[in-house]
């Protein structure tokens, strides 16, 4: 099959997209309870209703792409995510943002589903691994620059700067709501992303069959297998920890330290995303050298103890914890997500299906944390993620996955 270089960019664009769009959240969390004037648990329903999404859309995406095919999802995608940003832009108030953030989940689920493998046949399957490594190097890279591009848009609006771009924002943007900004670029960047993609010739993706979601009942059939289920609470408590420490770190650090929250607090949830790319491609040479359950022990620990120093420590101790959390996270994800693959024989297509719609997991933890921050206060909530990286840390002992991962160590294949 021919190759097309053009269509692998089109989908790195793509997850640089989705990564913008989505770990913004987590920086604007101070700003939407401030200017909404939230409870904290009122605050955890906005990532909930983004996270929710995935839920919603994950598995049924992945049977209408095999009914339509990848443009038309893609480019359906994107109008709604481009719906959901245009209704927080134009009316900004706690319901149109939750009704937003859905959208813009329902979007983004709608993506996840199609790029990956359209990543492989337009790459090739013998690139697969380099350039999946690629795409997660670029997701990393754009939600580390997202809290940035947020504090420089947020800073220009308030000091009155009519320049450049922000001669067309000032009218659009409620002075005291400088953060509405970021929802008018997210939809300039849908329209651009949907013209994109509507002059965009795309390869015919043809699935192996191991790889095609199946119907209703397979994914039924392999809900009641407990290494199903298993995995399914691995991924759900990973997205929620991730989401976790990125979404409520600003808030922490405003709330107990007294950061500013639009450019303390932004920039420390953006080196959060950038120590977490930082860390992943030292997990690539790690995994070459061991066992990924031992790797996935090895980081879980020292992540645990980052947090327990964000928690509690001084506040310039608390300021430089929480990102260091992103960088023993890093592996977290590939790990548990190969592990699980690897640990069934067949329909990998629709348990696939199954371990994305896991990302509800940053809907149920953030809800959980801001319902209990209510009544505990925010620090004693998100000792939650205890107990999440605790079941994440002992998947490396109760793992066996029919095929470990090869290394430079082994003289013949592993099973």
């Amino acid at each position: 099959m021919k190759r097309s270089y053009y269509i692998v960019a089109l989908i790195m664009l793509t997850f640089f997209v989705i990564s913008f769009l989505t770990n913004i959240i987590g920086p604007l969390g101070p700003e939407f309870i401030k200017d909404f004037k939230l409870s904290t648990g009122m605050a955890g329903v906005l990532p909930f209703a983004f996270f929710i999404a995935y839920g919603v859309m994950s598995i049924p995406s992945s049977m209408l792409v095999q009914k339509y095919n990848e443009k038309v999802i893609m480019t359906a995608a994107f109008v709604v995510a481009f719906l959901g940003a245009l209704l927080l832009a134009a009316e900004p108030n706690y319901l149109t943002a939750v009704l937003s953030l859905f959208l813009i989940g329902c979007g983004m689920a709608m993506l996840q589903v199609v790029i990956n493998p359209l990543l492989r046949t337009a790459g090739g399957e013998e690139n697969y691994a380099f350039t999946s490594v690629l795409a997660q190097l670029i997701f990393g890279g754009a939600s580390f620059v997202s809290p940035f591009v947020y504090s420089y848009l947020v800073l220009n609006l308030a000091q009155g700067n009519h320049s450049g771009i922000f001669s067309v924002l000032q009218p659009l943007v409620p002075h005291d709501l400088p953060w509405i900004s970021l929802y008018w670029l997210f939809t300039v960047i849908c329209v651009f992303m949907f013209a994109v993609l509507l002059l965009s010739r795309f390869p015919k993706v043809e699935l192996n069959e191991d790889e095609k979601a199946g119907p209703w009942a397979t994914h039924v059939m392999l809900f009641k297998k407990p290494v199903v289920i298993l995995y399914f609470i691995a991924l759900f408590s990973y997205v929620g920890t991730e989401q976790g420490v990125s979404y409520w770190m600003s808030e922490f650090l405003f709330r107990y330290h007294h950061f500013n929250s639009e450019t303390t607090g932004a920039h420390a949830v953006g080196y959060f995303w950038g120590l977490m790319t930082a860390g992943g491609v030292l997990g690539l040479f790690l995994l070459k050298l061991m066992d990924s359950r031992k790797l996935l022990v090895l980081f879980t620990i020292p992540a645990i103890i980052a947090l327990t120093f964000g928690l509690f420590g001084s506040a310039q101790v608390s300021l430089y914890a929480f990102p260091i959390v992103g960088f023993f996270m890093s592996v977290m994800y590939p790990i548990i997500f190969s592990l699980a693959l690897s640990s069934v024989d067949e329909h990998h297509g629709s348990f696939a299906g199954i371990l994305v719609t896991g990302i509800i997991g940053g809907a149920g933890i953030q809800l959980l944390i801001g319902g209990l921050g209510d009544l505990v206060g925010l620090r004693a909530a998100m000792m939650v993620l205890y107990i999440t990286f605790g079941y994440m840390l002992s998947i490396g002992f109760w793992a066996k996955p029919l095929i470990t991962n090869k290394t430079i160590f082994d003289t013949k294949d592993k099973v």
